[in-house]
């Protein structure tokens, strides 16, 4: 089992692993591609798949009279763009936590991401609920996101928020924000955003900006890739 406090080594040049802003994996037998900025892609069909986006978050946390900074939903929104242009994905799939809560559901947002859709208009989007999608509410019609409950199939994968392991097919998850903290010689200490890759599921790191870090341990045959910066790299086995 992981110990998540891992030794600090340089993001440029990590042991056993090459750091690079993109890591090919094959996840029950198809070819995808972790991407640094918190994203993993499904080569064959052109899906792009993130989780926890959490927009509407800084809203929320300013509704109840907690000052934070604006511009989370839009730094968010160009990231996503950025990678859809980026891969050529056809689809973006949301693993869950799309929304973050009704009351940052403000006219910002809406207006911020009716004209995001404009953009990307022949994009195929779907949602599958979390938990907080369930406290926020669907999008509304005109943001054209399609939302189903989990567990979803998309074989030979199962997109699911909550981390599960599925008798048939391979989940893809999220829920978790998942997180590692390496330490070094001294105080030296880093806390990086990961994936975290077993044999029967893939749990995605949080794609919002505005979200925290769960540090995981894993269990037998899992990996953690962690992410610093624009690179990611594989943590020694």
């Amino acid at each position: 089992m992981w110990n998540s406090e891992l030794p600090l080594t340089s993001p440029s040049a990590p042991t056993n692993s090459a750091s690079t802003a993109v890591h090919a994996v094959s996840l029950a037998g198809e070819h995808v591609q972790l991407l640094a900025d918190r994203a993993l892609l499904w080569t064959r069909t052109a899906t792009l798949f993130v989780a926890d986006v959490h927009l509407g978050k800084a809203a929320a946390f300013r509704a109840g009279g907690i000052p934070v900074p604006q511009g989370s939903t839009r730094t968010d929104l160009a990231r996503l763009s950025a990678l859809i242009a980026a891969t050529n994905a056809q689809r973006l799939v949301v693993l869950g936590d799309f929304l973050h809560a009704a009351a940052g559901r403000v006219d910002a947002l809406d207006g911020a991401f009716r004209a995001w859709r404009q953009q990307h208009a022949a994009l195929r989007l779907l949602l599958v609920r979390g938990n907080h999608d369930d406290r926020a509410g669907d999008p509304p019609p005109s943001w054209d996101v399609d939302v189903v409950a989990e567990p979803h199939p998309l074989s030979p994968f199962v997109a699911c928020h909550l981390p599960t392991e599925p008798p048939t097919g391979y989940a893809l998850c999220g829920h978790v924000h998942p997180g590692v903290r390496l330490s070094g010689a001294g105080e030296r200490s880093a806390r990086l955003s990961c994936f975290v890759i077993g044999p029967r599921r893939a749990i995605l790191p949080a794609f919002g900006s505005f979200t925290g870090l769960a540090m995981v341990r894993t269990i037998p045959d899992e990996r953690l890739y962690a992410i610093a910066g624009t690179r990611i790299f594989a943590l020694p086995a």
